[in-house]
């Protein structure tokens, strides 16, 4: 029983961020490893959840990740290594002892499983794979057969599953009578004679009806079937656009083969939003803070060569202008505002783009008016901007048409930005290309180089 002055110490205090691990607990965890005390750090991890756990794992550095896993050996538990990040998931598992490693496995569904083996070595593969049961290594083995970010490889084999001709009170006998429901699980699915799903029954509306309803009259209106080579990302679209708390996975026939919980289809909703994220700042989409500075440096390395190129051709431009610039010194100064101001709205209008295109909410009826949208919005911005870019630069430099260049620089950029960043997405998704992986560098180069050229440009023809 843990006690109350230990719960205290791992929950986060009102001055903290909420579920951060506490300082305090980090380092008693630590002192632990240090006096190899593993009465005292058992005492400390038990109240930890599973995902804190990892947490904890993954900001510790490898020496005493080693010594914790050590140490920790015999209570560490599965639900650790489905929450871990995939960086030291491999290092972590080698770690463990053969026995614990295969008592951790054991525990866990048969989603997990497969989550926790499509990303090791072959050599660990099997080690995890000849810890499981029989019918439970066919099973996970199938699902590897499945194409990789396929529903076949997020779904769980275990399905509770019916008769369409039984009533409530069968199902509840049936369920009361097995020993192998899943650990969760939201619907009873309904199955015709030949294994095909024909609608599922919801947990609450199945204890809330007598004993002899049928099942067909109290199964749920939200009934969707997910073909089991389904890609994963339309899969978490369906579960979001829907509402789903579960939804059957049937193969080329229409069998039910499994199910897909709502657990598991956030989780590829929050690593598509990462990989996003991570992707339009140039940054591999599978970096960590676990990552050596030699893997880290490798992956973003092509990325700043990239935005190497493309400040070598805004570069070009600006040196078609030099005598421009050597005779207008204010130029040299206000050049950057312009391409900082394209560059900051082209990234705006490029980020409601790519979310957009991953939401499916920008589709072929609506782009037009999208790109209309995003284009007089650059207008109004830079006509705005303009104004007050004009005034600046005659207060500044005392040459009103000084203000007339750099504010219809403004205008011009901040249009073409909106624009640009609307429209590359768009013509990178049609091409088959991740717009979140190629977008920004294009609209980067699209607005120094119009930013560039349009500001010193129309210098070179009305100042000289």
């Amino acid at each position: 029983m843990t006690s109350p002055e230990l719960q205290a110490d791992t929950l986060p205090s009102r001055d903290e961020a909420a579920y951060v691990l506490d300082r305090k607990t980090v380092t008693s965890i630590l002192y632990a490893l240090d006096t190899e005390n593993r009465d005292k750090l058992v005492e400390l991890m038990e109240p930890l959840h599973p995902a804190d756990i990892a947490d904890l794992l993954e900001q510790v550095n490898a020496f005493d990740r080693g010594r914790l896993l050590r140490l920790y050996d015999k209570e560490f538990d599965g639900d650790i290594l489905s929450e871990l990040d995939e960086s030291i998931r491999e290092e972590v598992i080698a770690a463990l002892s053969p026995s614990t490693l295969a008592d951790a496995v054991r525990d866990l569904e048969s989603d997990d499983v497969v989550d926790l083996l499509e990303d090791l070595e072959e050599p660990q593969q099997e080690a995890i794979l000849d810890a499981l049961e029989e019918p439970d290594r066919l099973a996970i083995q199938q699902a590897l057969s499945y194409p990789e970010s396929s529903a076949g490889r997020l779904m769980q084999r275990e399905v509770v599953m019916a008769p369409d001709h039984w009533t409530v009170g069968h199902a509840i006998d049936h369920m009361r009578g097995t020993d192998d429901l899943p650990y969760q699980f939201y619907h009873i699915v309904l199955v015709d004679p030949r294994m095909h799903p024909v609608g599922q029954v919801a947990l609450g509306r199945l204890m809330a009806s007598p004993r002899g309803t049928p099942l067909s009259e109290i199964a749920s209106e939200e009934f969707q079937i997910i073909p089991v080579d389904q890609d994963e990302e339309d899969v978490a679209y369906a579960f979001n656009q829907y509402h789903l708390i579960s939804a059957p996975v049937v193969d080329a026939d229409g069998r039910l083969v499994g199910v897909i919980t709502i657990d598991d289809a956030m989780i590829v909703m929050d690593e598509e939003n990462e990989s996003d994220m991570l992707l339009l700042a140039g940054v591999d989409d599978e970096s960590s803070l676990s990552d050596t500075v030699i893997n880290t440096t490798r992956r973003r390395f092509p990325w700043l060569a990239v935005n190497l190129l493309t400040a070598i051709v805004a570069s070009l431009v600006i040196s078609i202008f030099d005598e421009t610039i050597a005779q207008f010194v204010a130029l040299a100064v206000l050049m950057p505002i312009v391409a900082s101001m394209g560059g900051n709205a082209g990234t705006q209008s490029l980020t409601v783009a790519v979310r957009a295109l991953a939401t499916k909410d920008l589709t072929g009826s609506n782009v037009l008016r999208v790109i209309r949208r995003e284009s007089l919005v650059g207008l109004i911005n830079g006509l705005a901007f303009a104004l007050v870019m004009g005034i600046i630069g005659v207060l500044w430099f005392g040459d009103m048409t000084l203000g007339y260049v750099i504010g219809t620089a403004m205008v011009i950029n901040l249009v073409v930005a909106g624009l640009a960043g609307a429209v590359i997405p768009v013509i990178l998704d049609r091409v088959g290309v991740d717009p979140a992986l190629a977008s920004g560098t294009f609209v980067t180069t699209v607005t120094d180089v119009v930013g560039f050229f349009a500001f010193l440009g129309l210098a070179a023809m009305v100042l000289l």
